[in-house]
């Protein structure tokens, strides 16, 4: 190939020579951090300052509300971390090492869990666990019953057990990956030289998986900590954490002084554990080795290995599947009075439509769900317009880049409670308090998603050649015509998958549209929550049939999203 003219071959050189504008990228979302994250922020803290020079915050009793709320906080978390570890590690195994019939589809399944809104898995286990739950009516009609034989509801083992179905798929994912790509060779020499497969595990993988090992434990432990939904709808009046004792003492008991300093201590620790994630995730280990697909995976070879797979399935399967095929088929029976034999009926879904006691301040349910699809839909759009210029001014490592990625990730390590609060602390008089500005809610859901956009679409806009741009601005191709024909066929696939990541969080978030929602603009969760807090067959039976419509629209996205991540 004969060498260009010396002219043409400086042009992409006098190109990057040229005066950047490259801090107009910066200049919305920092200006949209500003406002709406940091702002709200340092009201919290500054409240919280208030309140102990001021209000006399340190009291014994208002020292006693942080003190057992940080300590049962601290105690579930570690204890629901604990027991997610001992059952994620063989979990993890059994998908890093073995092939058997459905794997995809059990795979696909067991991480389902972990991005389902947490008002549809509280109100799964309780269709399955709870008193009038389907365990329960069936072990009561085979040994004649009066009562519900099995406690449930109110309990630390209903938050343990909520917690384990929600994270366990953090470690079948992280530590199941890095398992499927330790080299075999070094656990083979340890075989061949007389290990046992206990000791091999011991001294030889353990410590290959340390570093993801601790990563999925600091990231559960994260989760855990701030937990909300399923404290306050699981937990009862004995159980609070800081996330709930902030609900109850800014929402219940108009207590703000209080709710800003538990708010102050929530999210100095959950800052502390985002900073011990990220130092985790860059600890150095033995080299992992890219494997082809079933590479370090085979059947099962003796009876022993085959009863561990049927076992973890099973188990698997009960824990992760169960609650919500039963919530799905509990939401299509209905048993009338006096009759002791449900039958199949959409009688719940109907009634989402009906104003049965005919009150003049009835709010169709059907309204939540329309709501919930318009934020979810406008936060889709924000997080998409804000994660690409974010991007794209990533990709210049310069100082000020590395200090500004830190300040815009850092919503990540913020609780949606303490984020609820601060909205509340700054949005409160018209014409920006919730009720009059209704986008306060997508904005706040935008905060929460915006992290993992950027992450989703940041390696593809790095995996751009330079040389595609720099070829087609000689050839005289607009900016516009540049991003349109170069950069946009290479994002469409990370962008869709961002964007319905963003939809799916904003249908399922709780925390803080808690602070947020009117009683007559509902959101979903909201709403769930609502019919689950009143007593009656008819309220839990709605309950149970907008939880599957929102598991629906959020499963559908899931699978949109994997076979985005599959295809070519």
């Amino acid at each position: 190939m004969r060498a260009p003219p010396y002219f043409i071959s400086q042009i992409p050189p006098m190109l990057n020579k040229r005066p950047s504008m490259r801090w107009l990228l910066w200049l919305m979302p920092l200006a949209f951090m500003a406002v709406f994250f940091y702002h709200p922020l340092v009201r919290v803290f500054e409240r919280m300052l208030r309140a102990v020079a001021v209000t006399g915050l340190g009291t014994p009793n208002a020292l006693r509300i942080i003190i057992r709320a940080l300590t049962f906080t601290l105690w579930q978390a570690g204890l629901s971390t604990v027991l997610t570890m001992l059952l994620g590690l063989p979990a993890a195994y059994l998908f890093a090492r073995f092939r058997f019939p459905g794997k995809r589809v059990f795979s696909v399944l067991f991480t389902l869990p972990f991005i389902l809104p947490t008002v549809v898995v509280v109100t799964a286990f309780t269709a399955t666990l709870g008193a009038g739950g389907w365990i329960n009516q069936a072990l009561m009609n085979l040994f004649n019953l009066t009562r519900p034989p099995l406690s449930f509801m109110n309990t630390l083992g209903a938050i343990l057990l909520v917690h384990v179905f929600y994270n366990l798929a953090i470690v079948i994912r992280v530590v199941g990956s890095a398992w499927s790509q330790l080299d075999l060779k070094t656990v083979h020499a340890a075989r061949v030289l007389g290990a046992s497969p206990w000791r091999t595990l011991r001294e030889i993988t353990l410590p290959l998986l340390r570093p993801s090992l601790l990563a999925a434990a600091v990231l559960v432990f994260l989760f855990d900590f701030t937990s909300f939904a399923v404290i306050l709808m699981l937990g009862g009046p004995r159980f609070s954490t800081l996330e709930v004792e902030i609900y109850l003492q800014a929402l219940n008991l108009l207590n703000l002084p209080l709710a800003a300093a538990l708010a102050g201590v929530q999210l100095g620790v959950t800052l502390l554990l985002t900073i011990l994630y990220q130092r985790v995730q860059g600890l150095s280990s033995l080299p992992l080795l890219p494997r082809l697909h079933g590479e370090t995976t085979r059947a099962p070879r003796n009876r022993a290995e085959s009863a561990f797979v049927a076992l973890m399935l099973a188990l698997l399967v009960i824990l992760l599947v169960l609650p919500v095929g039963v919530l799905l088929l509990r939401s299509v029976q209905y048993a009338p009075p006096g009759s002791a034999q449900p039958q199949i009926t959409l009688l719940y879904f109907r009634e989402l439509f009906v104003n049965r006691r005919g009150s003049l301040f009835y709010i169709a349910p059907i309204q939540a769900v329309r709501n919930s699809l318009v934020y979810a839909s406008l936060t889709m759009v924000f997080s998409l317009v804000l994660g690409y210029q974010i991007a794209y001014a990533f990709q210049h490592r310069t100082v000020l880049a590395r200090w500004l990625e830190t300040a815009v990730m850092l919503p990540l390590g913020a609780s949606p409670i303490t984020l609820g609060l601060g909205f509340i602390l700054v949005f409160s008089r018209p014409p920006w308090d919730p009720g009059s500005f209704p986008l306060l809610i997508p904005l706040a859901h935008t905060l929460i998603a915006l992290p993992m956009v950027v992450r989703t679409i940041q390696p593809a806009v790095n995996s751009i050649p330079r040389n595609l741009r720099d070829s087609a601005a000689v050839l005289g191709a607009s900016p516009l015509q540049r991003w349109l024909r170069i950069d946009l066929p290479i994002l469409s696939k990370p962008a869709l998958t961002a964007g319905l990541f963003a939809f799916a969080v904003s249908l399922g978030e709780f925390g803080a549209t808690s602070f947020l929602a009117r009683p007559e603009n509902p959101t979903m969760p909201t709403a769930i929550f609502r019919f689950f807090s009143q007593p009656g067959v008819l309220n839990f039976g709605q309950a149970m049939a907008m939880s599957v419509i929102l598991l629906v629209i959020c499963a559908v996205s899931f699978f949109v999203i994997e076979n985005i991540q599959k295809s070519p």
